[in-house]
């Protein structure tokens, strides 16, 4: 190429990575995106989107088996787990395209290959761009941005074969649809899956080291989840642990501690989801002051590391380890290098997430055991989907809606949800919560009928003794 001098040049380009090469371009700068991979990242081609297409067909195909509760006829339902699968890698192909034509369009450089930072100083950092070991070319760039994210962790003992134990990649492309699954792991990744499998048809084992399932979500909630999955057939281990896979020709037998017992699960597969670790190797952090703890770059709140003119986002760098979490550092980054005034840190507390199990949960600043801890004096509501009409018209009568409220100031401190489709309700409590609004704003609030949304008005009214529908 002929011109390697960049204003940005950014190393991965996953929804941080990109994201914050749109926004560069868009304020006038001069940027290449260096990927070794795929466009869009591992959300995009092997995480968020795949793993949303896969849950849709099972979803589809559970309501196909509830067809009678709706009046409908649907003999033998079945499914093809190889179009399924196909579907799925579809879906992420076409969006794959479209970041690179998001990139074209703003004419942001993107070059293939392994990139590493390279010396020189700020101002004129380098990275060194290689392919299959070879040198491609080497770019000066005045800020380099590190976006290169993470990969699945594993445990001694417990690696993946991608065979009998998978990996989440793996799971996302299986070969066979196993008949008993046991999952390690019950956060977002390890449920998606086990939820997935489970409603197709696999006898599901999750086990979780944690004393209960989806450990970061509030109690409620969590309790909710558990006794909903137990319903579907799966079963949930928790305050247990694998100690041993005794992997065979065809099978796997965990062996499984749980309070001080000890069980052995013989399944045909393995998902094991147990977090991630960021991907510090390679990169050119050797000689730099960049700072690394437990495998992730530490950053300030400007994503700033401690080498001048370079910076970190996403999976990279702390959690939470989400799509939209980096995207959001991303802009904020980019913007701050910029000089854009009203520039503002990222508020962790506002960012919600989401697991698309089912039922689905979403989840938005501190549960209630935190908001105490932290002093608050909390006044909580709570609304069941059995007292909304579009839910039960829906067929959908099991969720809950959970509010937390500071009772002295009426700031919304934490919203949670569990349900249909609350993964697209919680957007309404994450603009709430950024605009800084109280329990009163919202109580007077128009929320239309019927609609689930609904249910987050009333949660509102029950945190203050006003509410109608219950």
């Amino acid at each position: 190429m002929a011109d390697t001098n960049f204003d940005v040049v950014i190393v991965g380009g996953g929804p941080g990575g990109y994201v914050a090469a749109i926004r560069a371009a868009q304020l006038g700068m001069k940027t290449a995106v260096v990927e070794a991979a795929h466009l869009g990242g591992i959300c995009l081609n092997w995480g968020c989107i795949p793993t949303k297409a896969l849950l849709r067909s099972a979803e589809i195909y559970h309501y196909m088996q509830k067809a009678k509760d709706y009046g409908l006829s649907c003999d033998n339902p079945s499914f093809d787990l190889d179009a399924v699968v196909k579907r799925s890698r579809g879906v992420s192909k076409q969006l794959n395209q479209g970041v690179g034509h998001l990139l074209k369009k703003n004419k942001v450089t993107v070059i293939n290959g392994w990139g590493k930072l390279a010396g020189g100083s700020k101002g004129a950092r380098k990275v060194a761009v290689t392919k299959d070991g070879k040198p491609v070319t080497e770019l000066t760039g005045k800020h380099v941005i590190l976006a290169t994210g993470a990969r699945a962790r594993e445990l001694p003992g417990l690696e993946a074969d991608h065979k009998l134990v998978w990996t989440y990649r793996d799971a996302l492309v299986p070969n066979t649809m196993p008949k008993k699954l046991l999952v390690i792991g019950s956060g977002a990744i390890g449920i998606e899956f086990a939820s997935f499998f489970n409603t197709l048809g696999a006898e599901t084992t999750v086990v979780e080291v944690m004393e209960r399932v989806l450990p970061v979500e509030d109690a409620e909630i969590s309790a909710f989840a558990k006794k909903a999955f137990e319903k579907q057939g799966m079963k949930i281990l928790a305050g247990a642990s694998v100690k041993e896979l005794k992997r065979g020709k065809d099978t796997v037998t965990c062996v499984v501690e749980q309070k001080g017992k000890t069980q052995e699960i013989t399944v045909d597969r393995v998902i094991s989801a147990v977090g991630i670790v960021g991907n510090v190797e390679d990169i050119g952090l050797e000689g730099t002051k960049i700072k690394v703890d437990r495998t992730h770059v530490q950053t300030n709140e400007w994503s700033e590391t401690d080498e001048p003119g370079v910076y970190a986002i996403g999976d990279l760098t702390g959690p939470p380890w989400l799509a939209h979490k980096a995207e959001h550092e991303g802009v904020i980054c980019i913007e701050k290098i910029a000089g854009l005034k009203g520039v503002h840190p990222l508020a962790v507390e506002r960012i919600p997430g989401c697991t698309y199990c089912h039922p689905q949960v979403a989840s938005i600043g501190l549960t209630e055991e935190k908001a105490k801890a932290a002093g608050h004096d909390v006044k909580v509501g709570r609304f069941s989907f059995i007292g909304n009409g579009k839910a039960i018209a829906l067929g959908e009568p099991e969720g809950l809606v959970k509010t937390v409220f500071d009772a002295k100031t009426g700031e919304l401190l934490g919203a949670h949800m569990i349900g249909a489709e609350v993964t697209e309700l919680i957007q309404g409590y994450s603009i709430a919560k950024a605009l800084e609004t109280t329990e009163e704003d919202l109580m007077h609030t128009v929320f239309p009928h019927p609609t689930l949304s609904e249910m987050m008005h009333e949660s509102v009214l029950d945190a203050f003794g006003k509410v109608i529908h219950m």
